[in-house]
């Protein structure tokens, strides 16, 4: 994985709370930023393609007390 520099604004605030947390835990805080950055990036991928996702058909509408008669009668 090639690396690029780039130049981050943040809270003092937070950060102070990540510094904190990376000496806790012996870790450099740029593997905090990098993560942070990464589950932002994964958070707004879109993909263009359908997915394929099966539809189940119950037969007709689903009320709350069908599931909650479904669940106490699972966990019995």
């Amino acid at each position: 994985m090639a690396l690029k520099r780039t130049t981050v604004m943040v809270d003092e605030e937070d950060l102070a709370l990540v510094e904190e947390a990376a000496a806790r835990e012996g870790r450099p805080v740029s593997e905090y930023v990098r993560e942070a950055f990464h589950l932002t990036a994964l958070r707004t991928r879109r993909w263009h393609e359908e997915w394929d996702i099966p539809s189940l058909d119950f037969g007709g509408p689903v009320a709350a007390e069908d599931i909650d008669r479904a669940v106490r009668s699972g966990a019995a």
